[in-house]
C-alpha cells in the first residue's frame, strides 16, 4: 500500500475509535447532569455511566475473533452503524425526572448496547496498525491511534455538558450518534484490510492452531499490569469533573473545560509515548517508567487533597497525561506478540480484562468516594500502579531483530 493511503486508512481508524468512544468514556462528564435530573445516587449515575463498557466488555472477544476471520473494515462498519442506532433510541427510556429507575434501566441497556458496537473498533483497528506498520514505526502508529480514547473525553467534556444543560441529556448523546454513522461512512470510504496471510503451512497444518501465544505467560503479565493501570486512569477520567464541580465548587461547564484540557494534552502525550518506544526499541521499559511515574501522581493527588491545595487541578492535569500514556504501548506489545493469526483475539482478550475494571471502577470508586472521599480513591489508584510495575514483562520482550511473525509488517514498509 503507497504511504498516502495507508496514512488514510490510519486517520478513519483513529476517527472511528474516537466515535466509539465517545460514549464509552465520555458520559462522566454528564454525571453531574444525570444526577441533577433524576435524582439519582452518585453510584446509581455510576451505573449508567459504566453501561456502555458492559456492553464493550461483553462482546469485545467476539468481535476481535470476527475480525480475525473477515476483516476489519466490515467488523468496523457493521459496530459503529449499531452504536449510532442503539444511541438514537434512547429517547424511548423516557426522561429521568418522571420515572428515574425504569429511565435507568432503559437508558443503561441501550447504552450498554451502544458500548457493544463501539467494541468492534477496538481490536478491528489495531488489527490494521498491525498489518500496515513496521516494527519502528508502528509505535508512533497505534500512539496516533490510541490518542482516539483522550480525545473523544476531551470532546465529551467540551461539549456534551454545555449541550445537556441547554437542550438535555438525550441532545448531549445525539452528538456520539452522529459520530458513529460519520465513522461507518467513512470507514467504508476510505478503510482497506491489510494483506491476511494464508492459515495453513505448506504441509497443510493450520497456523493458528500451533502458534497460540499464551503458551508462554507473557501475554498474560501484559494484559494484568495493563489493567492495573487502568485504575488510575479511570479514578481521573471518571471522577476529575465531579471532584471539581462537588469538591472545589467549580461551574460544571469550567470544569468541563479542565477535563477538555487534559484530555487533549493526554492525546499528545500518547503520541509521544508511541514514539518513544519506537525509538527505546522496547514497548515495556516504556510502560514499566510510566507506571512509576501513575504511582507517583497519585500519590500527589493524594497529598494534595489532603492538604486542600488548589494545586490538585494542575497535579488532576498532570494525572490526566501519565495515566493514559502507557496504553498504547501495552497495546502494541500484545498485538506484536499474538501475531496476525491471533491478534483479534489477544487485542479482545487484552480489552476485555481492562474494561472489567473500567465497568465495576465507576460504581465501586463512587462508592469508596461516598464513604471515604476523595482522597481514599486516589490511594487505590496509586496502589494499583505500584503493584503494576513489577508486573510488567520487560525481561521477556523479545528484540526487534529476531524474525517476524509470518504475515506481519516488516520494519521497511514505508
Amino acid at each position: 500500500m503507497r504511504s498516502r493511503r495507508r496514512w488514510a486508512v490510519l486517520g478513519a481508524g483513529l476517527f472511528a475509535q474516537l466515535a466509539g468512544s465517545v460514549p464509552i468514556y465520555g458520559l462522566a462528564t454528564v454525571l453531574p447532569n444525570i444526577r441533577a435530573e433524576g435524582d439519582v445516587s452518585l453510584a446509581h449515575a455510576g451505573l449508567v455511566v459504566a453501561a456502555p463498557a458492559a456492553g464493550l466488555l461483553v462482546s469485545l472477544y467476539a468481535w476481535g475473533a470476527l475480525a480475525d476471520r473477515i476483516g476489519e473494515r466490515v467488523v468496523i462498519m457493521t459496530g459503529m452503524t449499531i452504536s449510532a442506532a442503539a444511541l438514537a433510541l434512547t429517547p424511548l427510556a423516557g426522561g429521568l425526572d418522571a420515572h428515574p429507575h425504569r429511565a435507568l434501566i432503559l437508558w443503561s441497556l441501550l447504552l450498554a448496547v451502544a458500548g457493544a458496537g463501539g467494541a468492534s473498533v477496538n481490536a478491528a483497528s489495531g488489527r490494521m496498525v498491525l498489518g500496515w506498520f513496521g516494527a519502528r514505526e508502528r509505535g508512533m502508529a497505534m500512539g496516533i491511534r490510541q490518542t482516539a480514547q483522550p480525545l473523544a473525553v476531551a470532546t465529551a467534556g467540551l461539549l456534551l455538558p454545555p449541550t445537556a444543560r441547554a437542550w438535555g441529556l438525550w441532545w448531549s448523546l445525539a452528538i456520539p450518534a452522529g459520530l458513529c454513522l460519520g465513522a461507518a461512512l467513512l470507514v467504508l470510504a476510505v478503510a482497506v484490510d491489510p494483506p491476511r496471510p494464508s492459515r495453513t503451512k505448506a504441509d497443510g497444518t493450520a497456523v493458528d492452531a500451533v502458534a497460540s501465544p499464551y503458551r508462554a505467560p507473557m501475554l498474560y503479565r501484559v494484559h494484568l499490569s495493563s489493567t492495573f493501570l487502568v485504575v488510575p486512569q479511570f479514578v481521573v477520567a471518571s471522577f476529575a469533573l465531579a471532584y471539581l464541580v462537588s469538591v472545589r465548587e467549580w461551574d460544571a461547564v469550567e470544569a468541563g473545560r479542565v477535563v477538555f484540557a487534559g484530555q487533549l494534552l493526554g492525546a499528545i502525550g500518547r503520541l509521544g509515548a508511541g514514539r518513544w518506544t519506537d525509538l527505546a526499541g522496547s514497548r515495556l521499559r516504556p510502560m514499566r517508567t510510566l507506571a512509576i511515574a501513575s504511582t507517583a501522581i497519585m500519590v500527589t493527588c493524594w497529598a494534595l487533597d489532603r492538604a486542600s491545595s488548589p494545586a490538585i487541578v494542575v497535579a488532576l492535569v498532570i494525572a490526566s497525561v501519565i495515566t493514559v500514556c502507557d496504553n498504547g504501548m501495552a497495546y502494541t506489545a500484545v498485538a506484536e506478540r499474538a501475531g496476525p493469526f491471533w491478534a483479534g483475539r489477544a487485542l479482545g482478550a487484552h480489552n476485555t480484562v481492562q474494561n472489567l475494571v473500567a465497568v465495576l471502577a465507576p460504581s465501586l470508586i463512587g462508592l469508596l468516594i461516598t464513604a471515604h472521599g476523595y482522597g481514599a480513591a486516589f490511594v487505590v489508584a496509586a496502589g494499583f500502579a505500584l503493584l503494576a510495575i513489577g508486573l510488567v514483562p520487560v525481561r521477556d520482550e523479545a528484540p526487534w531483530d529476531a524474525p517476524a511473525p509470518v504475515g506481519m509488517a516488516s520494519p521497511s514498509v514505508t
